[in-house]
């Protein structure tokens, strides 16, 4: 695996983040944690990450709102973005994918799985 990939996780929950850092700095990733969907565009908007993984149902932003705000950033238009969420339902990743999301993973997610993704889509 390439070393020095950045990832931004964003979670309104604590105990998910430290779970996602946990997984994907283990695998040698370099992780910046947002705490919602503002707090992820002021930290995507001063630096740019190989990847942004969020949660949809967060406070100030969510997830698809913050989807929609980094593809109109230019060095956002083709970066990976996930949906990691406890949404499975087909209409909310309609509206994801209509957003411009690159992949959905339902929680509680297996880092496995997580890390399988991540190397499919960087």
């Amino acid at each position: 695996m390439e070393m020095g990939k950045t990832i931004l996780t964003v979670d309104d929950s604590a105990s998910i983040r430290q779970m996602v850092s946990f997984t994907l700095k283990g695998a040698g990733y370099d992780v910046t944690e947002a705490v919602d969907g503002q707090d992820a565009l002021e930290k995507a908007s001063r630096k740019v990450y190989n990847l942004i993984l969020t949660d949809i149902n967060m406070p100030r932003m969510d997830g698809l709102k913050l989807l929609e705000k980094l593809r109109e950033i230019s060095q956002y238009k083709s970066i990976p973005i996930l949906m990691l969420t406890t949404e499975s339902g087909d209409e909310m990743k309609a509206k994801g994918r209509a957003a411009g999301a690159t992949g959905w993973l339902v929680k509680p997610f297996n880092p496995e799985s997580l890390l399988e993704v991540i190397k499919k889509v960087t």
